[in-house]
């Protein structure tokens, strides 16, 4: 078992409900931008790995698309299936490990896991499973978060937080992992993926009053979910009152806030 907690299904269980509430706010824009650069015929097989609660596999299924949904997660995969079946939506949503596929060798047209890949403990096996259970031509679009540097609206949060605990500094940039374009070209051209292209892609977010951002952005954080189990209630409400009287000062109602993802797109080459 990988000793990053954020590798487990039990942190993503304690964050599937506010994931459900509040992840699209920032996530739904990249949901669809990955598949527009999919660009899906409809009637298209596709696997959604890390799907969480099913922005991106929705969306595709909205489109037409067949969607195999897999997600280490039990509680993320119970919401998946409650949403798809609110709206009348059928996705096959099961509990699994990205790096251990539960699919058959070149089965599906497209594959996508949006930011959940770069938690992967080995991400060169699931760079692998995703070419394998592609059929030949088909597409993977995995998304990577930017260095939080550049993200005014991940500045704005760490702000936040190191009112109520000052050593909650900004992430600095890692050069060993997916926010590294380079890394993310050769980690997807070792997969045996063709045509591999990285691109940057930036939306804005904006939010009516401090309390709204800061509720959408640590209710849907599994890492600040963690850090609110650690700490225990008490600590956690006296950080969360600094952090809202930070806020308060800092961020104007409706302000735009950007963050960046990087798009790693290969195909799996054709006979």
């Amino acid at each position: 078992m990988s000793a990053d907690p954020m590798a487990t299904a039990q942190v993503w269980d304690l964050v599937a409900d506010g994931y459900a509430r509040h992840a699209a706010t920032v996530l739904a824009p990249f949901a669809e931008h990955a598949l527009e650069c999919a660009s899906l015929p409809p009637g298209a097989e596709i696997a959604d790995i890390g799907a969480g609660t099913g922005l991106l596999g929705l969306a595709a299924a909205e489109r037409g698309a067949r969607v195999h949904a897999i997600d280490i997660s039990p509680a993320m995969v119970a919401e998946l299936r409650a949403r798809a079946a609110a709206l009348g939506l059928d996705i096959v949503a099961e509990v699994g490990d990205g790096q251990d596929l539960p699919l058959p060798d070149a089965s599906v047209d497209a594959a996508f896991s949006l930011f959940g890949l770069m938690f992967f403990p080995d991400r060169a096996r699931g760079f692998a499973e995703l070419r394998r259970v592609l059929r030949p031509g088909g597409l993977a679009v995995v998304t990577s978060w930017a260095p939080a540097a550049e993200s005014s609206l991940m500045r704005a949060l760490f702000g936040a937080l190191a009112a109520g605990e000052p050593r909650a500094a900004l992430p600095q940039p890692n050069l060993l992992n997916l926010e590294n374009p380079e890394v993310f070209h050769s980690e997807m051209r070792a997969a045996g993926f063709g045509g591999v292209v990285i691109q940057r892609y930036t939306v804005e977010v904006a939010f009516p009053d401090a309390g709204s951002l800061w509720e959408s952005l640590t209710a849907s954080s599994a890492p600040l979910t963690l850090v609110r189990q650690q700490v225990g209630e008490w600590e956690w409400q006296r950080r969360t009152a600094r952090a809202l009287d930070h806020l308060e000062q800092a961020y104007r109602p409706n302000t735009p806030l950007s963050t960046t993802a990087l798009f790693g797109i290969g195909a799996a080459p054709s006979p």
